[in-house]
Formats: structure tokens, sequence, C-alpha cells
């Protein structure tokens, strides 16, 4: 589930449910900067890097392993 509205910039909440019982793992940004901040260290990140596909995965712990040439 995802919240957006008046001054809520994110309310997110990924539920795992079972019979009779669920966790749920919420975050709350109050504001836009830790996005914007993550975009631009993987914009940066990115630049460095040969044209290629990466994963997520490679921007967040700084591997290679998934590149290929395009």
């Amino acid at each position: 589930m995802s919240l957006r509205g008046g001054d809520i910039v994110g309310d997110h909440t990924v539920i795992f449910a079972g019979i009779g019982e669920r966790i749920e793992l919420t975050h709350r940004a109050q504001s836009r900067d830790a996005f914007a901040a993550g975009a631009l260290g993987a914009a940066r990140w990115l630049a460095r890097r040969r044209p290629g596909l990466y994963s997520i995965r490679d921007v967040l712990f700084g591997g290679e392993s998934g590149a290929t040439a395009s």
C-alpha cells in the first residue's frame, strides 16, 4: 500500500499476511530530500560506469556483477 495526499510525501507499507496474523513494515517520509539524495547518488554511480544493464543491487552494494554490454 502506498499513500500520498496533502502534505504526505510518502507512506509505504508492506504487509506479509497469514491466517490469523500479519507483519507490517512501514516507511514514512517527511520530506522528499531522502528520495532526491538517493536518486542523485545512483546517478553519480551510474555516470562512472560503462554502458550496460545494472541492478539496484549493483548500485547499493557497488558491484557490477549484473552488467551486460548493450
